[in-house]
C-alpha cells in the first residue's frame, strides 16, 4: 500500500514516532505527501553519532559531512510549532580520550550562542527540552544557558541536561517546571539554593553525579519523586519534602557525606545507600518500603516506622544495625543482605531466632549467602542459641542462598529452621552453581527427606548471573 494513500492523520502520527529526526529528514524527500505533513511533527531527537564524529575529524572527508549544528537549526526552521527537542551525542563519545579539543564548538550543545539563535524561535510552545552535551567540549568553561532557558521557556515543563558545566547566574524563576534532570554536572550552586529558589514547583527531580556541591539541601514543597546519586564528597546532605513519597539517595563515594538528613512525611519508598555517615536522621513516619545500604554509622536518629511493610538492609555491621534501628513491628517481608555479594561478613552477633525478636510479626524472609553464612556460623557455635525465647509464629516463606561450606551443618541448620518455625509452609533454597552435580543431587536428597513438612523450591545461584530453577517444589 503506498504511504500517500494513507489518511494523513495516521501518517503524521508515524512520522511523530520515528525515533530519529534524520529519518524525518529524508522522509521529506521521498513524496510532497511526507514532505508537507512532516512540517507538523511537533518534536525534534537529533543524536550525533560516533560515526559521524569521526568522519567530521578525518581530514580526508570532513569537509563532505554537514555540521551537526547546521542539521539541528535546518530542522526546526521547519517545523511549525517544536513542543519538544532532545539533541545530544552517542554514548560511544564517553570512551574518547578526555585531552582537551581547545575551545572547540562543534558538539558544544549547552553553548549559549548556539541555543540562543533557535531557542526564541520555539519557545512558546516548548514544553520539553533535553540536551546531552559532549564532555570533551563543554567541561572547560561554564555555560549560561540555565539563565537562557529561563528567560524565555516560561511553559517549559520538563528540562534535561547531561554533560556539562553549568553557571547559575541570571536563572529566573520557572514556575512551570515540574520535572528537572541533571546528569553528570558540575553546578555552581554549592548548596542548591537557586534550584530550591528557581524551581519551587518541580514534582520530580533527578540529580545524578552532580559536583560542586558542598551542603545540598533540597527543600522543595511540591516534590514527590527524587533520585539522588551524590558522586563527590559534600559535608552534608539534607532533604526536606513534605509530598515527597519516592526517594532514591545514593551515595556511592567512601568520601561520602558526614551527615545525610530525610525529612518527608509522605514519604512511602525509600531507597538509601551511604558509607559511614556520621549522622544519619531519618524522618518518614509513613515509610512501607526501606532499602538500606550501610557500611557503618555512628549516631541515628530515626522515628519509628509504623507502617513499614518491605525491609531490605545491606551492611558489614547487620548485627549492629538490626540492634540500633527502631525499624517497628509492622514488616511482613525482610531481606538481609545481597544475593550479589559472596565475601563472608565479620562475626555478627546475631542469630538466625533473633530476627523474631525485632520482627515478631513477619512473613517471608529472604537471606543472602554472606548472611546465610554468618548465620548458620553462630547456629554451629551454639553461642547466642539460649539467649532467645521467642520463636516466631507467623512466619510463612523463607528464600535462602546457601554457601554450602559445611554440608552437614547446612542440613542440620535447614532442619533446626523448620522445626522451630511451625507455621512455614515454603522455603526456596538456592545452592551454588559450581556445586558438582552429584553432591548437589545426594544433598537435595537428604534434606527433601529431613525437611518433609514444608514444600522444598529449588533452585542455583552465582554472583553476576540469573537465578535458575532446579524444581519448583511441585
Amino acid at each position: 500500500m503506498d504511504m500517500d494513500n494513507l489518511p494523513p492523520p495516521l501518517i503524521l502520527e508515524i512520522l511523530s514516532r520515528l525515533a530519529d529526526s534524520i529519518d524525518l529528514a529524508r522522509c521529506r524527500v521521498a513524496s510532497k505527501t511526507l514532505n508537507t505533513l512532516s512540517r507538523d511533527v511537533r518534536s525534534i531527537n537529533l543524536n550525533c553519532s560516533f560515526d559521524r564524529y569521526t568522519k567530521s575529524r578525518s581530514p580526508d572527508i570532513r569537509d563532505s559531512i554537514t555540521p551537526f549544528k547546521r542539521i539541528f537549526n535546518k530542522l526546526i526552521s521547519e517545523l511549525s510549532i517544536v513542543e519538544a527537542i532532545s539533541i545530544g551525542v552517542e554514548k560511544p563519545f564517553e570512551t574518547l580520550d578526555k585531552t582537551p579539543l581547545g575551545y572547540v564548538n562543534d558538539l558544544y550543545l549547552t553553548d549559549v550562542n548556539f541555543v540562543a539563535h533557535w531557542l526564541p524561535k520555539v519557545n512558546e510552545k516548548l514544553r520539553a527540552l533535553s540536551i546531552s552535551d559532549f564532555w570533551v567540549q563543554s567541561r572547560w568553561r561554564p555555560s549560561n544557558i540555565l539563565a537562557l532557558i529561563s528567560s524565555h521557556c516560561h511553559h517549559l515543563l520538563e528540562l534535561e541536561i547531561k554533560n556539562s558545566w553549568l553557571s547559575v547566574d541570571g536563572l529566573l524563576l520557572m514556575p512551570k517546571l515540574t520535572t528537572l534532570t541533571l546528569e553528570f554536572i558540575t553546578l555552581d550552586d554549592e548548596n542548591l539554593e537557586k534550584v530550591n529558589q528557581c524551581f519551587p514547583y518541580l514534582q520530580v527531580l533527578n540529580l545524578i553525579g552532580v559536583e560542586g556541591l558542598k551542603e545540598p539541601k533540597i527543600h522543595l514543597e511540591h516534590l514527590k519523586h527524587c533520585h539522588w546519586t551524590v558522586s563527590n564528597g559534600p559535608r552534608s546532605v539534607t532533604i526536606v519534602a513534605p509530598k515527597l513519597v519516592q526517594l532514591n539517595l545514593l551515595c556511592v563515594k567512601p568520601n561520602g557525606p558526614r551527615s545525610v538528613t530525610i525529612v518527608a512525611p509522605k514519604l512511602v519508598q525509600l531507597n538509601l545507600r551511604c558509607v559511614k555517615p556520621k549522622m544519619l536522621v531519618i524522618d518518614t513516619p509513613f515509610l512501607s518500603y526501606l532499602h538500606l545500604t550501610l557500611q557503618g554509622a555512628r549516631s541515628f536518629k530515626v522515628q519509628e516506622f509504623h507502617n513499614l511493610d518491605t525491609l531490605h538492609l545491606e551492611s558489614p555491621d547487620l548485627g549492629n544495625l538490626l540492634c540500633s534501628f527502631q525499624f517497628g513491628r509492622t514488616a511482613n517481608n525482610l531481606v538481609l543482605g545481597a544475593k550479589n555479594r559472596t565475601e563472608l561478613l565479620g562475626q555478627i552477633t546475631f542469630c538466625f531466632e533473633m530476627l523474631f525478636v525485632e520482627f515478631p510479626n513477619v512473613k517471608a524472609i529472604t537471606v543472602a549467602p554472606q548472611v546465610w553464612a554468618a548465620f548458620q556460623w553462630n547456629f554451629s557455635v551454639g553461642d547466642l542459641e539460649l539467649e532467645v525465647r521467642t520463636y516466631p509464629k507467623g512466619l510463612k516463606e523463607i528464600t535462602a542462598y546457601l554457601m554450602m561450606l559445611n554440608v552437614d551443618v547446612t542440613l542440620k541448620f535447614i532442619s533446626h529452621i523448620v522445626n522451630i518455625c511451625t507455621s512455614l509452609c515454603d522455603m526456596a533454597l538456592f545452592i551454588p552453581r559450581g556445586l558438582r552435580s552429584n553432591d548437589a543431587s545426594d544433598f537435595i536428597t537428604k534434606c527433601t527427606a529431613q525437611c518433609s513438612k514444608v514444600r522444598l523450591r529449588w533452585g542455583t545461584w552465582k554472583e553476576g548471573t540469573k537465578d535458575a530453577w532446579i524444581s519448583d517444589g511441585v
